[in-house]
């Protein structure tokens, strides 16, 4: 594991390979959620949603500022922003992990 150490707005985090921010202008990749089983990009909300849906999720309606989803037969809770421009990769990781095998993360 190599790279730089940075601290901003009160967090630490690892920035990988930080000679590829000034070549490329930005650090970071920009990430999209893949839903495997027909190969598509999740591109809305409404479209995760359906395929949350018919993989037994249930959606939640307690928070007006996130969408949430639970799933009866586990004790995980999937919390998204409500403004589909704020959904970044943590939460794409966290729907890869609580759906293993249905969906991966890919560089756009």
């Amino acid at each position: 594991m190599s790279g730089v150490w940075v601290f901003k707005n009160g967090v630490v985090r690892l920035v990988e390979n930080p000679g590829a921010e000034s070549a490329q202008g930005s650090a970071t990749r920009r990430k999209v959620l893949v839903y495997t089983p027909s190969n598509e990009v999740v591109t809305s909300y409404a479209a995760l949603e359906r395929q949350l849906v018919s993989l037994g999720w249930e959606r939640y309606y307690e928070d007006p500022d996130l969408l949430q989803f639970h799933k009866r037969s586990s004790v995980h809770l999937i919390s998204l922003p409500k403004d589909f421009s704020k959904f970044k990769s943590m939460h794409m990781y966290d729907i890869v992990v609580k759906n293993r095998n249905v969906f991966e993360v890919k560089d756009a």
